[in-house]
């Protein structure tokens, strides 16, 4: 895969992952996740001008406009797609009360969405998804994973976690707090 199938792949998958926390951040009121979509809009801002950059210098080089162009559509579109998600977020980052509909679906809601940094002395340091088995000790699954200023999406069982990572998670309210304590090394895991 070249560098412009990579940075296509990263768009998508970011915009994919921008919806489901901007819609999170709404459905929970939570101000974190919101700052989160805001963060990856920006990088995605980038990705897509970094995309069309691409496409024009690769027409200019092998003459293929309509491809160059279909790129850059595309570039455009899913950044339309990613303020979409920032316009859903910012409702959050603003303060402004949500609907009834939505404030009854959060008191009838028993999951929730968070996320937490792993501390060099978490239990989480080092140690692959599939080595903890994060799910069933906190509940929490592990959505993406901040690493840097990229994103691993859909992480899976060979996925090691490393100290600094900023974890996306997903499960039930009463496991969020035991979760984030274990990020941050105040609590252990039972590991084998």
């Amino acid at each position: 895969m070249d560098e412009l199938e990579d940075m296509l792949l990263e768009l998508k998958d970011t915009s994919e992952l921008m919806i489901d926390l901007a819609y999170s951040s709404l459905l929970y009121n939570n101000k974190e996740i919101a700052e989160e979509v805001q963060l990856m809009e920006e990088t995605l801002d980038d990705l897509a001008n970094r995309i069309q950059r691409e496409a024009i210098a690769r027409a200019v080089k092998d003459g293929d406009a309509d491809k160059a162009f279909i790129l850059v559509k595309m570039a455009a579109s899913v950044e339309e797609i990613s303020d979409a998600a920032m316009q859903i977020a910012d409702v959050v980052l603003r303060g402004v009360e949500p609907h009834p509909v939505i404030s009854l679906s959060i008191r009838d809601a028993d999951s929730s969405i968070s996320r937490a940094q792993v501390q060099d002395g978490s239990d989480l340091a080092g140690h692959t998804l599939g080595e903890l088995k994060l799910a069933s000790q906190t509940g929490m699954w592990v959505v993406a994973i901040k690493r840097d200023r990229r994103y691993i999406y859909g992480p899976d069982a060979d996925t090691k976690l490393l100290p600094g990572d900023l974890l996306m998670v997903r499960g039930p309210t009463d496991g969020e707090e035991y979760f984030k304590d274990v990020a941050s090394g105040t609590e252990k895991l039972v590991l084998n």
